[in-house]
């Protein structure tokens, strides 16, 4: 058994190294692209977002964009933590400070390809989430941040928010209170932060509606689950159930 338990160990590692190794030429490339977006202005760095749309709709695809986008997410965070930017989460002056690392970037490379990415406490999964964020918000299809309960619904899209409302994104988050008509402007955003539960509901709702414009969703395009062993596994166990009125 010991055996047996080392060798899963050995192969555990070994994967781990293999995918280290695997993401991390795509990280320097990264770091190396990022440097060319030290001398442009906010309003050009912001206007970067536009330029990857055109391209995208040219052809190019989000893999192909990942490098760039990536370093100009890099470099907002670096001008904003530079500059002690302040923005206000849940009625508190928030001071942006953090500078990804290469961990990070790398986290962020395996959110957009669909998997799972699993980091310590400490390593900073919400701001990992920054990057795959902007890019898949690039075709305008909206992309989606699922988590756990509303607080960090509304923290993570006014602290993350900030980032991305420099880079020129929309940033909305669905709460349990909000009407129809704000929820179809939160989904109508480029980011759009939610727990599990109002997502779910929302899609059974949409399912009941009689006219298309009492929808409030959009066609999925992309989404991020936090807390994923959570939300797709403990938290599926419990279905989500609606009922209403038949004519």
């Amino acid at each position: 058994m010991a055996s047996g338990l080392t060798g899963f160990i050995e192969k555990l590692f070994s994967k781990k190294s293999k995918d280290i190794a695997r993401l991390q030429p795509l990280v320097d490339r990264i770091k190396e692209t990022r440097g060319q977006y030290e001398s442009l202005s906010d309003e050009q760095l912001a206007a970067k977002r536009a330029e990857f749309a055109a391209r995208h709709q040219e052809g190019e695809t989000l893999d192909d964009l990942l490098v760039e986008a990536y370093g100009v997410v890099w470099e907002a965070c670096r001008r904003l933590a530079e500059r002690r930017a302040t923005w206000v989460v849940w009625g508190q002056d928030m001071v942006w400070d953090m500078i990804p690392y290469d961990v990070q970037l790398m986290g962020g490379v395996v959110l957009h390809q669909g998997k799972i990415a699993e980091m310590a406490t400490g390593e900073g999964k919400t701001l990992v989430a920054l990057f795959p964020l902007y890019l898949n918000s690039i075709p305008e299809r909206g992309a989606h941040l699922v988590t756990v309960n509303d607080y960090l619904a509304k923290r993570d899209a006014q602290w993350m928010g900030g980032v991305l409302e420099f880079l020129g994104c929309r940033v909305g988050y669905i709460l349990g209170a909000m009407t129809p008509e704000e929820r179809r402007e939160a989904y109508g955003c480029d980011v759009t932060y939610g727990t599990n539960n109002e997502f779910g509901f929302d899609y059974l709702r949409d399912n009941m509606v009689v006219h298309p414009e009492h929808l409030v969703h959009r066609d999925f395009h992309y989404a991020i689950v936090d807390e994923v062993d959570s939300v797709l596994i403990d938290e599926a166990r419990t279905p989500l159930i609606i009922s209403g009125a038949v004519d």
